[in-house]
């Protein structure tokens, strides 16, 4: 059984008891969340696919941590022009353990 998810403006495929990564979501350590953006269910190697999303389908997670990725550089030039910006970004993300899938 697997779903695919919508999070962040990413999709994800996810399986019971996988990790995965997302943008934040504001829950404390050890919260449930829940997934409602799923896209396409399996189960039993039926495929459900939604039109855009699947009614009644729910995803429920665990968050383990909050944490940052890694540091990523901007650096903008015009050449010719004596312009010259560096500027540096870290997201903010949250891990996740999938707990079930459910399909209504």
């Amino acid at each position: 059984m697997f779903a695919i998810v919508k999070t962040g403006g990413k999709q994800f495929t996810v399986k019971p008891g996988d990790i995965i990564t997302v943008e934040k979501i504001d829950a404390e350590k050890g919260a449930a969340v829940k997934f409602e953006n799923i896209l396409a269910v399996s189960k039993d190697g039926e495929l459900t696919v939604g039109s855009p999303v699947v009614q009644g389908a729910l995803v429920e997670a665990e968050v383990l941590e909050q944490t940052r990725g890694e540091k990523i550089i901007v650096f903008k030039r015009k050449r010719r022009k004596d312009y010259k910006k560096k500027q540096g970004h870290r997201q903010y993300l949250t891990k996740v353990r999938i707990k079930d899938i459910k399909v209504g």
